[in-house]
């Protein structure tokens, strides 16, 4: 289970690492065209990884989740060995798929593997999905951190090989001592499936990446992608209806606890991308903290994350549902969302911080129950793409969320200040700056208050889980005889 932890880790760090360190590769690499490029940096691990994720939950159910994990964290590896050593922007970005394609599986098989190594006893209290989640969530806000440590004292290139003497720790571990029930049955794996679901996947990921910032909204190659992605969707769930073994079984969605879990982690994604970026984008431009002090302000939200997370497994532990969690996280994360909304250039910094401690008890308790609940809910032979499916909407939540609140951050900016677009903020002076972050201000209160709307959907759907466990609990109920 330490191990598992350890491989959580490395697949939350190197998934937002690489933003602390983007100025000194593009100085280092191609100081003059770099910088264009950067996007691809960032977008090239997170295409490979989430393109791939449904057929490594299959993978996992047909030949087992030791073997798919060693080769996930083979892959992850040699790309990460690969980034150290790369001599140019277009090298590093061919080298951060590769390593996607092993990070993609570092997450979700790792949650796999926790699950078997539980009795179903054992991971109905949750220990391993929230422990798990915890730790996710911790990366998440401490990643840039790190990153900016190793870029400042030991260079860019470190925040790659750091993962090798632990990779290789993880992959010698695993290999000696991972004891998992041997799969005996083999099935075929739908390739045509798992490749329109990276079609769609990759396709809703270069739409939310481009759309509002390299190309308009209406323009043809936005238009293009985003039907070409609407395509790919209807053609995978035709394909998921029809074909023998699925990546994505649709009979999935009959078990309404899972129908509602991947709604509610779609939700919870969107929530947490509102929440952790644009705070960072909030503090550094309306507050004008540096890069790496701001990722320092992160911390009461990771301390909020582990006090919450570790409550809640101890009550869990002692026969508190899951659900119970849900609605309190929900609840809190709703909360701290709207109370952002309410922060304006002058608020004190410290309740700023107070905000970001009740969003991470939110998110604390949030994170890591749904897993549970799914694998539970599942059948057993199906553990592998009930979890991985998880994560799979996760991303997309990620994805919908950087589209939609980005979009309504720079409408309601260009709103208050016709004329004017979001980079006048870093140019202007005098006057017009205090009027400028004034209106920024206004509009990132506009992204947290969209972000508390969507936990208030979270909120209800969490309610709505407890009611259909109740229900199940009463059909299970004897008859009494008459």
């Amino acid at each position: 289970m330490l191990l598992c932890l350890l491989t959580i880790v490395l697949a939350v760090l190197d998934s937002n690492i690489v933003s602390a360190a983007t100025v000194p590769i593009v100085h280092d690499l191609d100081p003059v065209h770099g910088i264009d490029r950067l996007p691809w940096l960032v977008s090239a691990f997170s295409l490979a990884a989430t393109a791939l994720l449904p057929l490594y939950g299959k993978l996992c159910d047909v030949y087992g989740a030791k073997r798919v994990l060693l080769g996930a964290v083979g892959s992850f590896l040699l790309g990460s060995a690969l980034c150290g050593a790369a001599q140019s922007m277009g090298e590093l970005i061919a080298f951060r798929a590769v390593q996607g394609v092993g990070g993609g599986g570092l997450m979700s098989v790792t949650m796999v593997v926790m699950a078997q190594l539980q009795d179903p006893e054992e991971r109905s209290r949750g220990k391993g999905g929230a422990v798990g989640g915890i730790v996710a969530g911790l990366g998440m806000a401490i990643g840039p951190l790190v990153g900016a440590l190793f870029t400042d004292h030991l260079g860019w290139r470190w925040i790659f090989y750091v993962n090798l003497p632990l990779g290789l720790l993880v992959l010698a571990g695993f290999a000696l001592a991972l004891k998992l029930p041997q799969t005996v049955e083999r099935r075929g794996l739908d390739f045509l499936g798992a490749t329109l679901a990276a079609a769609f996947a990759t396709g809703l990921l270069l739409v939310t990446e481009w759309g509002g910032k390299d190309y308009g909204w209406t323009s043809p190659v936005i238009l293009g992608t985003s039907a070409a992605t609407l395509a790919a969707l209807g053609l995978f769930l035709w394909r998921q209806a029809t074909a023998a073994e699925p990546v994505l079984p649709l009979s999935l969605f009959r078990i309404p606890v899972v129908r509602i879990g991947f709604a509610v982690q779609g939700l919870v994604g969107m929530g947490m991308m509102g929440a952790i970026v644009y705070v960072m984008i909030y503090l550094q431009v309306a507050r004008g903290i540096a890069p790496t002090t701001a990722s320092l302000y992160l911390m009461p939200m990771a301390a909020g994350m582990t006090g919450a997370g570790l409550l809640a497994t101890r009550l869990l532990s002692r026969g508190h549902r899951p659900r119970t969690f849900l609605v309190a996280g929900a609840g809190c994360s709703m909360l701290a969302l709207g109370l952002l909304g309410l922060s304006g250039p002058d608020t004190p910094l410290w309740a700023v911080g107070a905000e970001l401690t009740l969003l991470g008890a939110g998110f604390g308790q949030l994170i890591g129950q749904l897993i549970t609940l799914v694998q539970d809910a599942a059948p057993r032979h199906q553990l592998g793409v009930a979890t991985t499916g998880i994560r799979f909407f996760q991303t997309l939540g990620n994805a919908l969320g950087a589209a939609v609140f980005g979009t309504v951050l720079s409408r309601v900016f260009e709103a208050g200040r016709p004329g004017r677009t979001l980079g006048a903020v870093r140019v202007v002076t005098g006057p017009a700056r205090e009027q400028a972050v004034r209106s920024f201000t206004d509009a990132v209160d506009v992204v947290f208050l969209s972000a508390a709307g969507v936990m208030v959907l979270v909120l209800l759907l969490a309610l709505r889980l407890r009611s259909v466990e109740s229900a199940g609990a009463a059909a299970e109920q004897p008859v009494p005889a008459a």
